[in-house]
């Protein structure tokens, strides 16, 4: 099932985007030849995962080698075509290619899909902004391309959510692709032929030794320094620049504060997108259909509020901001967030928490069967109501102990509840 899935992405918006990507022929014709070699470099991977056991990491190495050959070749031809009008069509796939990466990532794959599918956001958003009046084709290019993207982090999620799966009993083959061998050490600088003593001679070198075996007698030829040479008698000797004072740096790129971008409340297509919201506590999305999504993008103190049944809602690089929603058909994700709460009113089937510190979780009573998946998270609370108006607060597991069977060679691990 997990290969027919793949297939279907390579048959379905994958095919369209390379379809698109001849009709608009030059570079993107050209980049769309690599990028169907990594798909497919992929899908004849992922036939051998469906057949095989998982093998040691450094056959695993070997055998991801032809993907991510391919992938470091789509980002080569970016680099090398810098001057190509559509300079902007290479960088958003070259920005997201390595969303192919995700056979490496566990235990929670598809957030980091979607991580690289933004990635590409920016130069997507130029492509549109610099076609739209120009060219259709341009914006159907960009839209089968997002929508590869997504059909590849539902895939993960549906048929690999904690990881790749290894469904064979088959050896996997340890023929691959061999890596390429490290750099060679650079030669030894070469050697400097110099005379220490400036080319003095036998003869210099044994007047120095007689110099120096003088003992205290050497210092009688040293110059007397009287007090109008000392600079703590003469002030005129401290006149000018301090010697050790740093001089300014220069304002290195890091150290600029960014600008603050204008909020942002649209709706694309099937995407509702809600951006760089600061104390903006009256956010509403209604009349959204099922199929529809909710997005939001560095926003701070606010509260967004989704009426109706859709099919998920995501919080990317949030602070202290609240969603509360009736329905969700597939999940609710926040990643990269800080403070953050929901509060679900009907039903939601999951919940994904990646790299966000501070959670609490509002549950309902249709929406206790939910699964929740955590990782490189902390400070996640779940609410679960009493049934009188109340709720009881339970944290997360975030500290556990690990311990070796030496019998069976494998891991056990329980919660550790009290840190203390």
């Amino acid at each position: 099932m997990s290969v027919l899935g793949f297939s279907d992405i390579i048959n379905g918006p994958l095919a369209q985007y390379l379809q698109i990507s001849a009709q608009i022929g030059g570079d993107v014709a050209e980049h769309s030849n690599l990028v169907k070699n990594a798909f497919n470099a992929q899908f004849q991977f992922l036939q051998l995962a469906s057949q095989c056991a998982q093998p040691s990491s450094n056959d695993l190495i070997n055998l991801l080698q032809p993907t991510s050959e391919n992938i470091r070749l789509i980002q080569d031809y970016r680099e090398k075509h810098r001057t190509s009008q559509y300079f902007n069509h290479l960088s958003a796939i070259s920005e997201s290619i390595p969303a192919l990466g995700w056979v490496t990532v566990s235990p929670a794959p598809f957030p980091y899909v979607k991580e690289m599918n933004d990635a590409g956001q920016f130069y997507t958003n130029r492509v549109l902004k610099d076609w739209k009046e120009k060219d259709k084709k341009h914006f159907d290019w960009v839209k089968a391309w997002i929508q590869t993207l997504g059909d590849l982090q539902a895939f993960v999620k549906q048929y690999h959510t904690t990881g790749l799966v290894w469904s064979g009993k088959a050896t996997a083959p340890k023929g691959g692709v061999p890596p390429p061998p490290p750099p060679s050490c650079p030669p030894p600088p070469p050697v400097l032929d110099v005379d220490i003593m400036g080319g003095a001679g036998d003869a210099d070198r044994s007047a120095l030794f007689a110099e120096i075996n003088k003992g205290q007698d050497i210092t009688k030829g040293l110059k007397k320094v009287t007090s109008d040479m000392q600079t703590h008698k003469n002030p005129t000797l401290r006149q000018g620049p301090a010697p050790f004072k740093p001089t300014a740096q220069p304002t290195s790129v890091s150290s600029v504060k960014p600008i603050d971008k204008p909020p942002s409340f649209v709706q694309d297509g099937k995407k509702w997108m809600i951006e760089y919201q600061k104390g903006n506590h009256n956010l509403l999305v209604e009349n959204a259909e099922m199929n529809n999504v909710v997005y939001l993008f560095k926003c701070e103190n606010s509260t967004v509020q989704v009426k109706g049944k859709i099919n998920s809602i995501t919080l990317d690089s949030c602070k202290k901001t609240s969603v509360v929603f009736d329905t969700l058909v597939s999940s609710m994700e926040f990643i990269n967030c800080q403070s953050v709460q929901m509060q679900v009113l009907g039903k939601v089937p999951t919940i994904s928490i990646d790299k966000t510190d501070g959670c609490q979780i509002y549950l309902s009573p249709e929406s206790l069967d939910v699964d929740i998946i955590s990782s490189k998270s902390s400070e996640m609370n779940v609410l679960i109501p009493k049934g009188d108006g109340d709720y009881t607060e339970i944290p997360i597991p975030e500290q556990f102990r690990t311990k070796v069977n030496p019998i069976t060679n494998t891991l056990t691990t329980v919660i550790i509840e009290n840190k203390g």
